[in-house]
């Protein structure tokens, strides 16, 4: 790396975590040029030529702060999965964090939050990335009675439900019990033994099959394949 280019890398660095540290003191609204220019020990116009504009540099803040939580939940995930962790056990523990990840950095889970952002996120990704991994844990232990892309999608969206709720919530009358109260709703619908919707018939085993599909090796590829399409018909039959 030439000293050009790690000098630009070590000046962005900088400016993206001045801009951090007033975007968790104060909010967006606290991410001025000046402020962030001061803090950085930089010229106003470098913040204009490495990241456009302010909203190109909340966007890399945001970026910046979700990569540092998402990194770590992957090391969670890949410690959980080595030691044989309950694959419940860790799902709950993660959405925990990601409450308490979305009311501690407020502005960051807002511009996160906008559809048009997340697609445009790899860390937005990676995450979706590593519940995914959660989910199919659940699968391969015969605990999912839904479809994991289904499981995913509930999860994700009761998570960003209930924290775009409390936040809206003044902190002094949230409900401490609502983010467990809306996992285990969501628990009660993708889970085998959910006692409200009764026997869970042929779907559960179907999509604890189809979790371990890619690794029966004793299978051609085309087998394979037309197995995963009969358990998909089979996971996603009405009850």
């Amino acid at each position: 790396m030439s000293d050009a280019v790690k000098n630009r890398a070590d000046t962005r660095a900088a400016i993206v975590e001045s801009a951090a540290g007033l975007l968790r003191e104060g909010g967006p609204q606290a991410v001025t040029t000046r402020g962030v220019a001061d803090r950085a020990g930089v010229q106003a116009p470098t913040i204009y030529r490495l990241f456009g504009d302010k909203d190109g540099l909340l966007e890399a803040v945001a970026e910046h702060v979700m990569a540092g939580f998402v990194s770590d939940k992957a090391a969670v995930v890949a410690a959980a999965t080595a030691a044989d962790a309950d694959p419940l056990d860790d799902l709950r523990t993660s959405w925990r964090k990601q409450i308490e990840f979305g009311l501690a950095n407020p502005a960051v889970f807002r511009l996160l939050s906008d559809p048009e952002r997340v697609l445009g996120s790899p860390a937005a990704r990676l995450g979706r990335q590593i519940l995914e991994k959660r989910v199919h844990r659940l699968a391969a232990a015969g605990l999912l009675r839904v479809t994991e892309p289904h499981a995913v999608d509930l999860i994700q969206a009761a998570g960003v439900g209930t924290v775009q709720t409390l936040l809206a919530t003044p902190a002094a009358l949230r409900d401490p019990a609502l983010g467990e109260a809306m996992m285990d709703a969501v628990l009660s619908r993708i889970l085998t033994d959910a006692p409200a919707e009764g026997p869970s018939g042929p779907r559960a085993p179907a999509v604890a099959l189809r979790a371990l599909a890619p690794q029966l090796e004793m299978l051609s590829p085309s087998e394979r394949q037309l197995l995963v399409e009969w358990l998909d018909r089979i996971a996603e039959s009405p009850a």
